[in-house]
């Protein structure tokens, strides 16, 4: 019986990485607050300003931007 002699394995390529989660920078991050947070924060905003009318969306927009700013 003859024996025969086994090829040795070719060394292996490194696998190319692909990497599907890239970082993403910190200004395209879009940190999440609750809907009770905001308001709650906007109405103190409004409070502090005498309770007049007429800001609420800048409230609203300055409670967010504070809010998104401290969890980041």
């Amino acid at each position: 019986m003859a024996t025969t002699a086994k090829k040795a394995d070719a060394p292996t390529k490194p696998r190319k990485t692909t990497t599907k989660n890239k970082a993403v920078p910190a200004s395209r991050i879009r940190v999440m607050v609750s809907h009770e947070e905001v308001a709650h924060l906007a109405h103190r905003y409004w409070t502090e300003r005498g309770h007049l009318h007429g800001q609420a969306e800048e409230d609203w927009l300055r409670a967010e931007q504070e809010l998104r700013g401290k969890a980041s």
